[in-house]
This record gives C-alpha cells, structure tokens and sequence, in this order.
C-alpha cells in the first residue's frame, strides 16, 4: 500500500440478521484490520438507557447518556465499566430499542466521534449503519449484504434455540419485517445501500460463502489499485 494513501476501510451494512456482523468480524481476522461493529455502540446505548429507565424516544436524555458512556472492546469482550455486558446487548429487547435510539439524530452525532476514532493501520472493517455514507464515505470497499425476512428470521430463530432460548419462527419474522420498514423509512440513516455499494443477497449462502465473496471483492480492488 502507497504509504500517503488513507488507511483501508471496508465498511459492510445490511438490514438485521443479514450476517453483517459475523462476516464482519471475519473478515477482519482474515485480514488482520481492526472491527468496529457500530451497531454494538447503538445497542450499548439502548441498554444503558433500558437500565436508568429512559424513553428509548427521548432524545435528549438518550444523546446523554450516549456521550457519557465508556465502553471497553478487549479480546473479543464488550464491557461498559467493569460489567461485561457482551450477551445482555444481544438481547432482543435491547436490540429493539436499540433500533429506536439509532433512529435519533443526536444520538448518531454523539457517537461519531468515537466511531472515526477506530480507523487504525493497517485496515479497518466496520459494520453497521452510517458507515459507508458518513463516517468513511472513502471506504475502498462498501458492501449492502441482505436477505429475505423468512431466511434472516430462520438464522436468527436457530441462533437462539442454540443458546436454550425459546422462540418463534412466526413473531420473528414479523418482528424483523416490521423493523426493516421503520429502518428503511426513519429519516436519520435508513438502512439502504450507500452510493457505490455493492448488493450481495445472500438468502441462498452460508456465512462462509458470503465471508468469500466480500474477500475476494477486497483483493480484486486491491490488485487493481496502483
């Protein structure tokens, strides 16, 4: 890599359970690049604001307490002070309102900073929303990774059955329909492909099959870099 040029982003997007995050997360190993998984920051938002009983509509109590987290990544952990809160952001009523605070403006301002601050050498692959369009609109790679309602919903009902969680296929699949017309529709970062994605709907692959292909989209804009 030419020395003056930025350092590599590869931002990846998708609507939920579309495996952003897995192939994210992935990728980067592959690559050794740092991981930024933003939605992670929206969803630490949401818990911190489920627990001080915050309306996840009040903006400007949930701008706060989003400037006044510090959260801590470390080996593969996510801790908020000492707490290690790495499975409770995954919970669903945390990532529902999770979907709720990242539609607030003030919220996805209070986070920018901390979310540029991520671009390290010798790469960077950040996953989530405002990504390829606002936070490193030079991404060399961005990627939209989709899939239908009922597959997403099927990945997400057998992720949770693996961790002894009962489900339903049905009210997952409403769920996530229902959330993918308010992140389409909400003003501040829909979830839609950025300007010069590219669209991989993968209904049809697994994560590996997905994981390969966004590599080799990587290495063919790298072999075609000077």
């Amino acid at each position: 890599m030419n020395a003056s040029a930025p350092i590599p982003v590869i931002a990846i997007d998708g609507p939920s359970s579309s495996g952003k995050g897995t192939v994210a997360a992935a990728l980067a190993r592959r690559l050794g690049f740092h991981y930024l998984d933003s939605g992670a920051l929206y969803r630490l938002t949401a818990l911190t604001v489920l627990k001080a009983g915050i309306n996840p509509d009040d903006e400007a109590a949930c701008e706060a307490a989003a400037r006044a987290m510090q959260p801590v990544f470390k080996d593969g952990r996510i801790f908020l002070g000492k707490e290690d809160v790495t499975e409770a952001i995954r919970d669903e009523a945390v990532g529902l309102a999770a979907s709720r605070v990242a539609a607030l403006p003030a919220v996805r301002r209070a986070l920018v900073d901390l979310q540029k601050s991520a671009r390290r050498a010798p790469g960077l692959v950040a996953d989530g929303r405002d990504m390829a369009a606002v936070i490193f609109p030079d991404a060399v790679l961005k990627v939209f990774l989709t899939a239908t309602p009922e597959a997403r919903a099927k990945r997400r009902y057998n992720q949770l059955i693996a961790k002894g969680i009962s489900a339903n296929l049905s009210d997952l699949t409403r769920d996530l329909a229902e959330r993918d017309r308010r992140d389409r529709e909400r003003k501040a970062a829909p979830c839609v492909p950025a300007e010069g994605a590219r669209i991989l709907d993968n209904s049809d692959m697994d994560a590996a099959q997905t994981l390969e292909t966004v590599y080799e989209w990587y290495r063919e804009i790298q072999a075609s870099r000077p």
